[in-house]
């Protein structure tokens, strides 16, 4: 894991983003002192903002309690679960 200052990243911050969305995480530090990390999405948050891209789903960018956060479209998924056991 890499770690970069805030003045490196500040003018290289197009290529870190990218080394970011490659997978790689990379620590910024001040003055010699950790205080954040760059990471990439995770595989979740890919696939929610797909799924709300594609219009599937509604997320308003919360943290979802079950699926408050989260509004699906179609049949409810018991009614979806009855029909595959017949």
């Amino acid at each position: 894991m890499e770690s970069v200052g805030i003045r490196e990243l500040k003018a290289k911050l197009s290529g870190y983003i990218e080394r970011a969305r490659n997978g790689e995480r990379i620590v910024v530090t001040d003055h010699g002192e950790e205080v954040a990390m760059i990471v990439p999405l995770s595989k979740e948050r890919r696939a929610i903002t797909a799924l709300v891209a594609a219009g599937r789903i509604r997320w308003t960018g919360g943290k979802p309690e079950g699926v408050a956060g989260i509004a699906l479209k179609g049949k409810p998924l018991s009614e979806t679960i009855l029909e595959e056991r017949r």
